[in-house]
This record gives C-alpha cells, sequence and structure tokens, in this order.
C-alpha cells in the first residue's frame, strides 16, 4: 500500500500544479485500487498541489456500493457511510466524490482515476455547448490518448447522486461500445480519467486540456472541423497508434521520477 500511497500523492500533486490550470484550492480528487477490496482516495477538503500522506483516505469500497441502491439515504446518511467506510483510523472524512471514485475504480475497470476542474474544459463543458463538442475528434492524439469516444454527464449534485447517474453512463457506455470510456465529461463540474496506471491519468488530462483549448480556439473563429467516424475508427485501430498507445501509458519507475518533473 505504501508504494500507491506515494504514486497517488505524487500523481496529485501533478494535477494540482498551479501552471497547469487543472485545479486550485480543494477541487478535484483522485483515486487508485489496493486490489483488496480497499481503495486510497483524497480526504475532503484537502488541496491536490500539496496532498501527502493525511490527505489520503483508505476505504472499504463494498459499503460505498452498497450505498448506491439505498433510497433512504440523506446528507447526514451519506456522511454517515463516509465515516463507517474508513479502513483505517483517519481523521478526516473521504472526498464526497469516493461514490463517483468507487464506480469507476467498480463498473469503469479502472486501476487509477482523476477528476479534476480544469479551467480549459470547463470553459467547453460551462457553455451553451456542454460536452457536445467533445463527442467528434478534431486531431488524432485526443483518439490515442484519451479513447475512440467519450461518456458524458448532465449536472448532477456532487456526491451520491452523481455517482449513481456516472454508473447509469457507464453501464450504457459499455454495451454500446464494449468497453469502458476512459474519459467522463461531467457538465458545469469537469473531467474524469479512468486509466490503467496514474501515468495515463495524467496523460489524459494533459491531452483534455490540449483538446479543450483547441476547441476553445475553433469555436472563437468559426466550427471546429471534425474528422470523419472513418477516420476516427482508423486511427483508434491502427497497430502502430495501439503501439503507441502503449509506449505513452506504460513506464517502470514513472512515479519516483517523470512526476517529479
Amino acid at each position: 500500500m505504501k508504494e500507491s500511497l506515494e504514486r497517488l500523492i505524487l500523481l496529485s500533486r501533478q494535477i494540482g500544479r498551479e501552471d497547469r490550470r487543472l485545479a486550485i484550492l480543494g477541487e478535484g480528487n483522485t483515486s487508485s485500487d489496493l486490489g483488496d477490496g480497499t481503495f486510497l482516495v483524497k480526504s475532503s477538503g484537502c488541496s491536490l498541489s500539496d496532498l501527502d500522506e493525511s490527505g489520503v483516505s483508505r476505504v472499504k469500497m463494498a459499503p460505498i456500493l452498497a450505498a448506491l441502491d439505498d433510497q433512504t439515504l440523506d446528507d447526514s446518511g451519506v456522511r454517515s457511510v463516509l465515516e463507517s467506510s474508513r479502513a483505517d483510523q483517519s481523521p478526516k472524512l473521504p472526498s464526497v466524490e469516493t461514490f463517483m471514485h468507487a464506480v469507476c475504480l467498480s463498473e469503469g475497470g479502472a486501476k487509477w482515476v482523476g477528476h479534476c476542474h480544469a479551467e480549459s474544459v470547463m470553459s467547453v463543458l460551462c457553455s451553451e455547448h456542454g460536452a457536445k463538442p467533445f463527442l467528434g475528434h478534431i486531431f488524432p492524439d485526443a483518439i490515442v490518448v484519451c479513447g475512440r469516444h467519450v461518456a458524458a454527464v448532465p449536472y448532477i449534485d456532487p456526491g451520491l447522486e452523481l455517482a449513481r447517474e456516472v454508473r447509469r453512463v457507464l453501464r450504457e457506455f459499455r454495451a454500446a461500445h464494449g468497453s469502458a470510456p476512459k474519459v467522463i465529461l461531467l457538465e458545469n463540474h469537469g473531467p474524469v480519467a479512468l486509466a490503467a496506471s496514474e501515468k495515463e491519468v495524467l496523460n489524459i488530462l494533459l491531452m483534455l486540456d490540449k483538446w479543450a483549448r483547441i476547441l476553445t480556439g475553433t469555436l472563437a473563429v468559426g466550427t471546429p472541423k471534425f474528422l470523419p467516424a472513418a477516420v476516427s475508427e482508423r486511427i483508434d485501430q491502427r497497430p502502430d497508434e495501439d503501439y503507441r498507445r502503449a509506449q505513452i501509458v506504460k513506464g517502470p519507475g514513472y512515479a519516483k521520477t517523470s512526476l517529479r518533473t
């Protein structure tokens, strides 16, 4: 667990870097599945930019997922679940987004999850367009890093209700595409990256930032020129792109080297 904790802290600090404008103050949260029925998640109110061990909670997966089907829970009930779900004696509550992270780690098949309020992505998600501009692709690397399709969720109060909607959307997405998305876009809220490694989480969020900035530029001068669906499918399935995708994601020792740069 110690290695996963260190890697989660380093990832969180990278997402929280002020120059990247992905999250400020207590915005955003990260998580990692420990594979033993528990997962690590950022504690409520802590800042990603200077996160340390005291700002990470280890949480039991089962009671968090069970809460999704309990329609009797009110705000005080949600707090009780968060308190009782802690797998150790952490003095801090897990983030209210712990429910969404549990869904992404179970239904979404992710090992690592990162959620932030990226300024660039929010500029689009908070507009009248919502997530729609991200439903088509405008350049190849977004397909390679962020996946052929992204999932979109309309604005819902963060916490338990949002997690329930994310679960519904993930199930529909898997039924339609045969796999979970790498990206969930929460309208008026921010992006969520579902990944196999902490490196992939950061790659996805950085590529989303570039994608959003390009979209904002194209929307300012006219209309984005979307790639034809057949072209996007071809890029997604090309063997050389698949190889490049694998090289981008992996990297032994990443957390202790690249994350520090």
